[in-house]
């Protein structure tokens, strides 16, 4: 499998959250590997975006949304961590949240860190954090390097436009009508509704 490169991640958040779907979130720890498939996105836009972290500016606690594209932009949430992939150029704070993967390597280590039913090993960006060992120490971590995090394209497509729905996001208090949440349809991994409010097929067009 390929790593993905700074390229992919220079692109609008929209496009990255989109294509991230199906694309395999990998870990190394001294543990052993991690690793699963990607199944829920959401994009958070660098502007006129009220439920992003950068709407009201650079601080010391979102700074790596303002770094180069393809950093790893974790922040702390209720005592447990969430990951996003930073997106477009140096300055322009936009990123994409992992929402959700589908388990794939790895599983026992990931239950052990869990200790939860299969079927929530790694579904909401808490407990996706949680199950592969992801804190706000991985926070500026460059994802294009192959060590320690990084997300790879699988040697085989997963999910066609036709199959990633678009909804709203969840679980924010602003900018919640915006369609920016993406996942796989009938994958019991997704995290939030599964209700479809329209393929990203039909939102790209």
């Amino acid at each position: 499998m390929a790593l993905l490169t700074r390229d992919f991640y220079e692109q609008h958040p929209v496009e990255t959250a989109r294509q991230l779907i199906g694309k395999i979130l990998v870990r190394r720890t001294s543990q052993g590997l991690s690793s699963g498939v990607i199944v829920e996105t959401e994009a958070y836009l660098a502007t006129d975006d009220p439920a992003s972290h950068s709407y009201r500016g650079k601080t010391r606690k979102n700074a790596t949304m303002f770094g180069r594209a393809g950093l790893l932009y974790v922040y702390p949430i209720h005592g447990r961590y969430c990951l996003n992939a930073v997106t477009e150029s140096r300055g322009v704070a936009s990123a994409v949240l992992i929402r959700a993967v589908m388990p794939l390597q790895g599983i026992d280590l990931m239950q052990q860190r869990r200790q939860c039913p299969m079927m929530d090993l790694t579904r909401g960006p808490a407990r996706l954090c949680e199950a592969f060992a992801v804190d706000r120490r991985l926070d500026g971590w460059d994802l294009t390097r192959e060590a320690r995090i990084w997300i790879e394209q699988p040697d085989e497509a997963m999910g066609s436009e036709q199959q990633i729905a678009v909804t709203p996001r969840i679980g924010v208090t602003s900018g919640h009508r915006l369609e920016l949440r993406f996942f796989l349809k009938d994958c019991p991994s997704v995290s939030g509704p599964r209700k479809i409010a329209r393929s990203a097929a039909e939102a790209k067009g």
